[in-house]
């Protein structure tokens, strides 16, 4: 699609298309993000991310929600620690299958 055709079906000028797509720190706002992801079949997720992921709802027994509010209340330094571990498990895991 060109920028042009793409400009035209959100409603927005070529000029701020191009410049959503040439300069990183201009980013659209959630109507006109919306809009472009609608013209372009996909989703806002996608424009941001590059990944599409379906959301999965999993329902979590008592010992999951309690680690869940932990977590929650931990500071921003602490929750990072929290989650290098898990990645060292994780990373461990992989190495011992």
């Amino acid at each position: 699609m060109l920028v042009k055709e793409l400009a035209a079906l959100t409603g927005t000028s070529k000029h701020t298309i191009d410049n959503y797509l040439n300069v990183r720190e201009i980013i659209p706002s959630v109507d006109v993000a919306v809009k472009i992801a609608q013209a372009l079949g996909v989703t806002v997720e996608y424009l941001v991310t590059g990944e599409e992921t379906t959301p999965v709802r999993v329902s979590h027994g008592p010992e999951i929600k309690e680690l869940i509010q932990d977590f929650k209340l931990l500071n921003k330094d602490d929750r990072k620690m929290i989650k290098d571990i898990i990645q060292l498990f994780k990373t461990r895991d992989k190495k011992n299958f």
